[in-house]
Parts: structure tokens; C-alpha cells; sequence
């Protein structure tokens, strides 16, 4: 019995000190097995392998592959990069000699040596020419500003500015409703480079009448006279399946090339007068230099005095900003940003002409290449180019060259005629 009795008061004193840390442990196992429990559930569902993830295909999903995948980058689908206009890897290199090729004779050397050291090595072309006669006074990268053009981005917001102008349904104050809570004025649009307001514009008036209103100011000819391997760039003869929208907003379909822009910029400088772009070679063709008019765009100064407050507000608070300096003259410019459509080149354009008492320089910017190059970087570069030249004082050493004697070529307009003249 005393036996009995030790050997019950030890097994309950076993009980009592032993038993709440069995408890514990036990509770905490089976808790953890619920966890991982809960975990195998949910894990496949949350993020799959990195190897299901590349390669596995649905019906209805991208083919996301391991070539998908550069130094840096996410990976890209297919679909995105054929029709996203900000996606893809591009493989044009955003650096290399602007000058490679160039035959420099006739040209100013000042502009020259101004345009390539703001370019300073991007890849890239700078135009600059006088808007008072279309003498192009330097050309750096020959080869790119002569190929058939690239997509014009949102510099083709000129060419829709003017047209709806042009038309009367446009004006720098009034204010276009473009959803339920945006309203938008010409000046504000052009500065900022707000595409949907010259969206509005390509579907107000359709492709007849933008069509119109771009063979008048040069698009899909070639701009220049007699300059030996220019290209004509593109204009297409009907509304590309994108919309007239995208085509005046961002240009798609259209091809433009430097000496095009550079053209338009030209006419809108000098208040309506389109001359032929002329690149003198030599002595003998710089001193016996005529101006040659292309045509006189009868009615688009009241078009240019309301598109010009727009294209001086994208350098003084809008997208075109980097291109002014310190106590800069007057300096009107229009932005773009896009891909081409190879899908391979990204593209900053920026169209400029600046005003020093009666004298107008035209500076025209294309960059190519990747994610590096942008509109407001183009415009940087053409605002280098106006800077540099101010300090060398180029403006007051070299007075406007105005000729009587400049020769006018009268060609047929388009058949079609604005409604309002």
C-alpha cells in the first residue's frame, strides 16, 4: 500500500509539471502545420516558378521567353512591342558620329561648329537655315536628314494648328471640351503638346481637308532644290486605319524628314512665304545666291499669329523648355516624342526658329535611338545651338539677307480649297 501510494503522488506530480509544456509544444506543431498547410495552398496561386512563368502559354496570354529579358529590363510581350507606341527594345544606339560622311563646303562653319557640339556625340541631325531666303547654312549628318523621314510625332501639332485655324473652328482662346471635366485652349494644347486636343481637331475637319492643308505646306515632296539624294518623305493618300485622330495628334503614317520640317518652320517664321530649301556648295553659289519661292500661302498669317503664342509658351513653360537660357530672345518650337513605326527607332524631334530683330534662324532637331532620346532632350540640343551662337554674338556680325531679286515658282495647289476663303 505505502508502495501504491508513492508511486500514485509521483506519477501526479509528473502530471502537474509536465503536462502544460507537452501541451504547448503540441499546440505549436499542429499550428505550424496549419501554417505550412495554409502556405502550400496559397503559394501557387500567388507567384508561379520563375520557369512556369517564361514559358508557359495559354490560349489567350503572350508568349513571355527568356529572350525576352535585357540587362535592366522586365520582359516585353510581343503583342506590346508591335503595337504599344512607348514599347519594345529599340536598337538604334542612342550615341555616334553625327559628322561621319558630312561634306562640309559652303557651309557656315559658326552654325556648324555650334550644332555639333550640341549635339555633343548623341545620335542625331541638326538643320539650321535662314527663314528670310531657305539658304540651309549647315547640315550635320547628311545621310540621316536625307533618308525618306521618320514618323513626325507631335511636331505634325503645327500642321493641325494651322488647318483648324485655317477653317475657322480653331483659335488660340477658345476653349475645347475634351472630357467630361477637361477643357483646353489652342495656346495651352500646343505648349504642353496635349494630344487629344489636336485629335479633336483631325476628326473635326477629316482627312480631305488635313490632307489638303499638308500638301500645302510640303509634306510628301521633297522641300529642297536641286540638293542631290533628299527624299520626298511620306503623306498618305488615304486615312490610315489608326484614325485621322492619331495621324494629327502623333503623326502615324506619315513619314517627315528634317529638311521638311525645317520647310514649314521656314514659312511659319516668316509670316506665309515658302521658299525652296537651297544648299549652296561653293564660293561661287554663295555669292550668286537667289532665293527661290515656292509658293506664297495666300491667308495663314492670321493662321500663324494664332498657332505662334502656343509654340513660344512649349519653350517658355511647356515641353520644349530646355531649349531656352538665361535672357534668351524669343524662341518658338514644337516637340515630339515617339517610336517609329520599324518599332526599333525611338525618336525626338524639335522644329524651332528664333527672332533677334528682323532676324529668323530656323534650327530643325531629330535624335534617334532608344529610351535616352525624347522630344524635350531635341530641344535642349536646339536650345544649345541658339545659345552658343548668341555668345559668339553670330546675330549682330551677321545681318538678314534679303533679296528683291528672289524668284517665284508658281505651282498648282491642291484641288481641294479651304471652305472660308
Amino acid at each position: 500500500m505505502a508502495f501504491n501510494r508513492v508511486f500514485i503522488s509521483a506519477l501526479l506530480a509528473l502530471l502537474v509539471f509536465v503536462t502544460p509544456g507537452a501541451v504547448r509544444a503540441a499546440t505549436a506543431k499542429k499550428s505550424s502545420a496549419k501554417k505550412v498547410s495554409a502556405a502550400k495552398r496559397v503559394a501557387p496561386t500567388r507567384i508561379a516558378p520563375a520557369k512556369t512563368r517564361l514559358t508557359k502559354t495559354t490560349k489567350n496570354a503572350p508568349i513571355l521567353k527568356k529572350a525576352s529579358f535585357t540587362k535592366g529590363r522586365a520582359p516585353v510581350s510581343r503583342f506590346r512591342q508591335r503595337n504599344s507606341p512607348y514599347a519594345g527594345f529599340w536598337t538604334v544606339p542612342n550615341f555616334a558620329d553625327a559628322t561621319e560622311g558630312d561634306v562640309i563646303d559652303g557651309e557656315d562653319l559658326t552654325i556648324r561648329r555650334a550644332a555639333v557640339e550640341a549635339l555633343n556625340g548623341l545620335n542625331g541631325a541638326v538643320v539650321v537655315s535662314d527663314a528670310s531666303n531657305g539658304r540651309i547654312l549647315s547640315m550635320v549628318n547628311q545621310k540621316l536628314v536625307l533618308q525618306n523621314g521618320f514618323q513626325p510625332c507631335s511636331t505634325i501639332k503645327i500642321l493641325a494648328g494651322v488647318a483648324g485655324v485655317m477653317e475657322g473652328e480653331y483659335s488660340r482662346d477658345k476653349v475645347v471640351k475634351l472630357g467630361r471635366r477637361d477643357y483646353l485652349d489652342m495656346t495651352t494644347a500646343m505648349a504642353r503638346s496635349n494630344n487629344p486636343y489636336f485629335a479633336s481637331i483631325g476628326r473635326k475637319l477629316g482627312y480631305e481637308k488635313i490632307s489638303y492643308y499638308a500638301k500645302l505646306l510640303g509634306l510628301g515632296e521633297t522641300a529642297g532644290l536641286n540638293i542631290p539624294g533628299e527624299q520626298p518623305g511620306i503623306w498618305p493618300g488615304k486615312e490610315v486605319p489608326s484614325g485621322i485622330g492619331m495621324m494629327t495628334s502623333f503623326g502615324d503614317g506619315i513619314n517627315l524628314t528634317p529638311l521638311q520640317l525645317s520647310s514649314i518652320l521656314t514659312t511659319v517664321a516668316n509670316g506665309g512665304t515658302m521658299y525652296y530649301l537651297q544648299y549652296p556648295r561653293t564660293q561661287a553659289e554663295i555669292e550668286t545666291f537667289v532665293p527661290q519661292v515656292r509658293r506664297k500661302i495666300e491667308n495663314i498669317g492670321t493662321a500663324i499669329q494664332e498657332i505662334r503664342p502656343g509654340m513660344e509658351g512649349s519653350v517658355n513653360f511647356g515641353s520644349g523648355r530646355r531649349a531656352g537660357y538665361e535672357d534668351h530672345e524669343p524662341i518658338f518650337g514644337k516637340t515630339g516624342t515617339c517610336t517609329h513605326s520599324d518599332h526599333k527607332t525611338h525618336l525626338g524631334w524639335f522644329g524651332s526658329f528664333n527672332e533677334v530683330g528682323d532676324r529668323k534662324l530656323v534650327v530643325t532637331v531629330l535624335l534617334t535611338g532608344g529610351k535616352l532620346v525624347s522630344g524635350p532632350v531635341a530641344s535642349g540640343v536646339a536650345g544649345q545651338v541658339f545659345r552658343k551662337l548668341n555668345e559668339s554674338r553670330y546675330f549682330a556680325s551677321n545681318p538678314q539677307i534679303v533679296s528683291p531679286n528672289a524668284v517665284i515658282a508658281r505651282e498648282s495647289l491642291p484641288a481641294y480649297m479651304p471652305e472660308n476663303e
